[in-house]
């Protein structure tokens, strides 16, 4: 076993063990920190990959920005928060038992597709795909409009988080 496999391997365990503490852990505060290291985990995948952009962009976007405000909405929201029961809904076996039959239907299905042995074909000379992907996410044609939306809406979720917090004072 190679270097880059080892360390594929310990990065997958770990991102999948961190994804699993996310939605068992009590504590959300926890439960945010295990999403960052999930996500970390996944930019560790990136980087082996040699995709070096989407690694940067996944520290920077998502463990920069969004678990960082996630973590805020948590503390701001603290003390609004109350026991009102069990966390766990009586059904879970269910929901388990669909779980593994989609995952067994989805790696059936992804088994039979010649996806995975085809390789890619090569990409034409001049054409630069990271200059592509920014000419794109700039553009007023291509992508302009979600991102501001999506800030929009980060900024709506902070905004009601304040005034949840606020309210007993």
């Amino acid at each position: 076993m190679t270097a880059v496999q080892i360390i594929f391997l310990l990065t997958a365990a770990v991102s999948l063990g961190a994804a699993i503490m996310v939605v068992t852990t009590r504590n959300l505060v926890h439960a945010a920190l295990y999403l960052i290291l999930t996500l970390f985990g996944v930019a560790v995948l990136f980087v082996l990959l040699n995709a070096g952009f989407f690694a940067v962009v996944q520290v920077v976007i998502y463990i920069g920005a969004i678990s960082i405000l996630m973590i805020f909405a948590i503390m701001l929201t603290r003390r609004v928060m109350q026991d009102i029961g069990p966390a766990t809904n009586p059904g879970w076996w269910l929901s388990a038992i669909l779980s593994v039959v989609l995952f067994g239907g989805l790696t059936w299905m992804l088994s039979s597709w010649s996806g995975f042995t085809t390789p890619l074909p090569a990409m034409p000379p001049g054409i630069e795909p990271l200059e592509q992907l920014g000419q794109a996410l700039v553009s007023p044609q291509y992508y302009v409009l979600p991102f501001e939306l999506a800030s929009v809406l980060l900024l709506a979720a902070l905004i009601g988080a304040i005034t949840i917090a606020w309210e007993g004072r």
